[in-house]
């Protein structure tokens, strides 16, 4: 594996997602800048996540059909550019194309950057796309509370300061091109897209599903815990976000360890047996408290989002033709439906409360596992680690 390259590629997602962690930290500000309803305020995240999510299948088609390569260091520059340039928007209708515009460079990354980490990972395919992930899961965790520290000492014009890192990471990518290009390279061979086969396409759509599941459930845990704790427990709304950071970061800091084992043990076995032990560690989440809710959280959210980087690396497995697309499906559209799945979780939230959307969150990686026993992954990859 060359763990340079995967190094400098995480740290530009880093840069890069740290712009949609930002985003909903930012919101308060903005709502009270423009004077803006709570409705209009959230088209912000809406068109956030459309821009960002939703199309990278797309350019993930695209990023197999050419080379890409040249997004890496100007994507994470554009969707700084963006965020960085929201602070400084003058009226409400020139934020929402600053917003799109960092969308766009969220998803222009993705594929190409992902597509990069599975090359640079040499036999250790797992490992190295999960390092690749981390990057871009610490950014969403680490965004918020970068962006608040700098628009409090500075106002709104602090957004300016998301650039930095972007810049830095672009700087280091180029710097290492260029000392790439003058070392000697035996030209790549040349892509293949042979017609997907019945079997791969059937195995994959399962995959996605599976990933669906997994997305909703993290999404929902972190929604659903601040309203569980703060209007069925009546607890503090301070230890709430506490709690919602420790599972996050938990998960960031799992997606990074999960790869060497999924390389050592099997992808698949990693992911099935993963997806089991959340199911009753999540159901301690209604009868732990205090610094022992703070530890299952913790380990729950390691082990539950522990398999991203090892789903991305299967997806990549089943459609070897179409790597940069498979990669644009595993993260796009899996995380982009989980904004849907909170959506039938509000539906069940609204009619029979927050404890029971709560309770059918912790049951659907169950969901994920039985449909991942029908997931066939061919033996040689899963008995090699690649």
């Amino acid at each position: 594996m060359d763990i340079k390259a995967v190094l400098i590629l995480s740290f530009l997602h880093f840069a890069t997602d740290l712009n949609q962690g930002a985003l909903p930290a930012l919101l308060p500000f903005f709502k009270q800048k423009f004077d803006l309803t709570y409705t209009v305020t959230g088209t912000l995240v809406f068109f956030s996540n459309l821009f960002s999510s939703v199309v990278q299948p797309l350019f993930g088609y695209i990023a197999d059909r050419t080379s890409l390569r040249w997004l890496l260091p100007l994507a994470p520059l554009i969707a700084s550019a963006g965020m960085a340039l929201s602070g400084l928007a003058p009226s409400f209708l020139l934020l929402i194309p600053l917003v799109v515009i960092s969308g766009i460079g969220v998803a222009l990354f993705h594929p190409e950057a992902f597509k990069g980490a599975y090359s640079h990972a040499g036999q250790k395919k797992a490992t190295g796309v999960s390092l690749f992930a981390f990057g871009g899961s610490m950014g969403i965790a680490v965004g918020p509370l970068y962006a608040l520290t700098a628009v409090s000492h500075t106002g709104l014009k602090g957004t300016l300061a998301l650039l930095l890192p972007a810049a830095f990471g672009s700087l280091s990518f180029l710097l290492a091109e260029k000392r790439r290009s003058k070392a000697p390279r035996q030209a790549p061979p040349p892509t293949r897209h042979e017609p997907l086969t019945r079997t791969q396409k059937v195995a994959f759509v399962l995959l996605v599903l599976l990933a669906m599941f997994r997305a909703w459930t993290q999404f929902g845990i972190a929604s659903y815990i601040p309203f569980y704790w703060i209007e069925h427990l009546r607890g503090s709304p301070v230890v709430a976000g506490k709690l919602v950071s420790t599972f996050l970061v938990s998960g960031a800091v799992g997606t990074l360890l999960g790869g060497p084992v999924a390389d050592r043990v099997g992808h698949k076995r990693f992911l099935l047996v993963t997806l089991l032990a959340s199911v009753p560690l999540l159901q301690g989440l209604f009868y732990l408290r205090g610094p022992a809710l703070f530890v299952l959280l913790s380990v729950a959210g390691a082990i539950l989002i522990s398999s991203f980087g090892t789903t991305t690396v299967m997806g990549q497995v089943l459609l070897p033709q179409y790597v940069g697309m498979a990669s644009g499906i595993m993260v796009g559209l899996t995380i982009s439906t989980g904004g849907l799945g909170l959506t039938l979780l509000g539906a069940i939230a609204d009619r029979w409360g927050v404890p029971v959307a709560l309770r059918v969150t912790t049951l659907l990686p169950l969901c994920a596992f039985l449909i991942g026993l029908f997931v066939r992954y061919p033996k040689k990859a899963e008995a090699k680690g690649t």
